[in-house]
């Protein structure tokens, strides 16, 4: 699952992206509104972290922007405003939550799994599709009710996607978008099949089934 970072602070930026990395999230870095928007146009992204103050604007008016064209992520403001009128305005322009800086880890961390819940309508940590359980905290899964089997860090990115997203083919070239942040070297495609094997291993064939010139689907039932 691929988020964008808006940040232009060197130091923060870095800890955030390791700090998101280590629970399962990756993040392209944009350090100005102009690249912000650059990626939004050709990428896709499950969620968006957002400073208020960037080198070349406010991040509001590029959430204004964002919403205006139908952009739906959920938007999580990030930033040193601590007002409450500063953050009536930015919840008026679109954001889906705000946090103030100085901020605990795991409270950015709650809050971004909690945006992500409630877009895909969940109340749990627990993510259920078609038989197929994801336990999110502790990276495991298990089919009906066998039993919960661990997962390495990529095998948890890769289904988790999946079962965000029932239903839809999904080509190897998004997959692998999903799995690494656009500044690390580009992996081969066919090391998602080398993934989708290890998933079917602990589900079955049935769940994930290929489309033959197209990709891959989670097959909701």
């Amino acid at each position: 699952m691929k988020l964008l970072l808006l940040e232009d602070d060197d130091l923060l930026a870095e800890s955030l992206v390791e700090c998101l990395r280590d629970n399962g999230y990756r993040t392209d870095l944009a350090t100005s509104l102009h690249v912000a928007g650059s990626l939004m146009a050709t990428e896709q992204y499950e969620l968006a972290i957002l400073d208020l103050g960037l080198p070349d604007g406010s991040g509001l008016a590029l959430l204004k922007q964002w919403r205006q064209t139908g952009h739906d992520l959920p938007v999580l403001i990030l930033t040193a405003r601590d007002t409450w009128e500063d953050k009536v305005i930015g919840l008026e322009s679109g954001a889906d939550d705000y946090l103030t800086k100085p901020f605990h880890d795991a409270e950015l961390i709650a809050r971004i799994m909690a945006l992500l819940r409630r877009k895909s309508g969940r109340l749990s940590q627990q993510l259920t599709q078609s038989g197929v359980s994801l336990d999110e905290a502790n990276r495991c899964v298990r089919l009906d009710d066998g039993p919960w089997q661990s997962l390495t860090g990529t095998e948890f990115l890769l289904l988790r996607y999946f079962m965000h997203h029932p239903g839809r083919v999904l080509s190897k070239e998004q997959l692998l978008h999903q799995l690494y942040a656009l500044e690390q070297d580009a992996a081969a495609p066919n090391l998602i099949e080398v993934y989708i094997a290890r998933l079917r291993r602990y589900l079955g064939k049935a769940i994930i089934q290929t489309r033959r010139g197209q990709g891959y689907v989670f097959v909701a039932r």
